[in-house]
């Protein structure tokens, strides 16, 4: 399959989980410029405020029950054969309970894949969407970039649950599969790295910790092009870390955030990490005992503090032909213009 085109009208069946959400509604619109006959996995509730497009069919995704999933595939294979492929983008990054992420993240992605095999509704490969969280603060006493060979010691209940779908995806015998390590993903309808355009807008940027840190972030078109140069290269099995290839301090996001906004003045406030300790705490239990999630818990605390996220992007640009496009300064731009032609700022 070439992705360099703007249609290959191959018209492979291709279902896309997630479908909804902000990475998600990006895979869907890219496979329609491709040509593919696109499958929207979603739950009856889920918002289809991104899903417009009336090429788009829809597939109604219960990954919670293997009886439901089991049928709901038997009736699409009846009726209209395999799927070519999958990629796998649905899953959970703000939970109340630690369990809650395995349930949805480790349980749920399981489950797909073998009911995929078993009812022999899967043709081609399974792309999973999996996170440069799973290896946790691996690296940051010597800053050296992230490497495959490194062991995994995440320190996160996403993390956690996340390496836990990669070890079952290999478990399962016959399943061609690529797994996808992303770090921080933004872009357009992304919602967690627009609160902090909020705050810009606002005069304020908020930071914390003393010592040095070193992000890496990945555009979302840039990610979307990976999946699907991953459907039909790469080697089965195999993972890959996905960033733009830049390196960037703690303030280069903010910075090109007020740039783009033209905001003259901001004041910059950096905390010590007990201070974040002490709100992520407190946030989180206040959410829990409302029966709501919130942004700031725990597992953001460890991934907030977490100095080093440089990872080696080698092996995906050798082996699936990855070549980012937007570089840090490009993607702001486009964010931010996105945001006010919405109206979100």
């Amino acid at each position: 399959m070439d992705t360099t085109g703007n249609s290959t009208k191959c018209k492979h069946k291709i279902l896309i989980t997630g479908a909804s959400g902000f990475i998600g509604s990006f895979l869907v619109e890219r496979a329609l410029e491709l040509g593919y006959e696109v499958w929207a996995g979603v739950r009856k509730t889920s918002s289809r405020r991104w899903l417009k497009d009336e090429r788009i069919r829809f597939f109604d995704l219960n990954l919670a029950s293997d009886e439901a999933l089991r049928q709901s595939l038997e009736a699409f294979r009846s009726e209209h054969g395999a799927f070519a492929h999958v990629i796998h983008a649905a899953g959970a990054t703000q939970c109340r309970r630690p369990e809650d992420f395995f349930r949805i993240n480790a349980d749920g992605t399981e489950r797909l894949a073998r009911m995929l095999l078993e009812t022999d509704t899967l043709e081609g490969r399974f792309v999973y969407f999996s996170s440069l969280s799973v290896y946790g603060p691996a690296r940051e006493a010597d800053g050296e970039p992230i490497q495959e060979t490194d062991t995994p010691v995440p320190d996160t209940a996403y993390g956690r649950s996340k390496q836990e779908a990669e070890r079952r995806l290999a478990a399962i015998d016959g399943l061609d599969y690529i797994l996808l390590r992303p770090t921080g993903v933004y872009g357009p309808r992304e919602k967690d790295y627009f609160l902090m355009a909020k705050s810009i807008k606002q005069h304020i940027d908020f930071s914390v910790g003393y010592k040095p840190q070193t992000i890496t972030f990945i555009y979302v078109r840039d990610l979307v092009e990976a999946a699907f140069l991953a459907l039909e290269r790469g080697e089965k099995g195999r993972a890959y870390f996905l960033t733009d290839g830049g390196e960037y301090n703690s303030r280069a996001f903010s910075d090109l955030l007020q740039r783009e906004m033209g905001v003259r003045r901001v004041l910059h406030i950096k905390a010590p990490l007990w201070i974040l300790r002490v709100a992520c705490f407190f946030s989180g239990n206040m959410a829990k005992l409302m029966g709501k999630t919130s942004t700031l818990n725990m597992d953001k605390y460890h991934i907030l503090c977490q100095r080093n996220w440089r990872c080696d992007i080698e092996p995906a640009c050798r082996e699936l032909g990855y070549k980012p496009e937007w570089q840090l300064e490009r993607g702001v731009a486009e964010a931010v213009a996105w945001y006010k032609e919405n109206k979100w700022l």
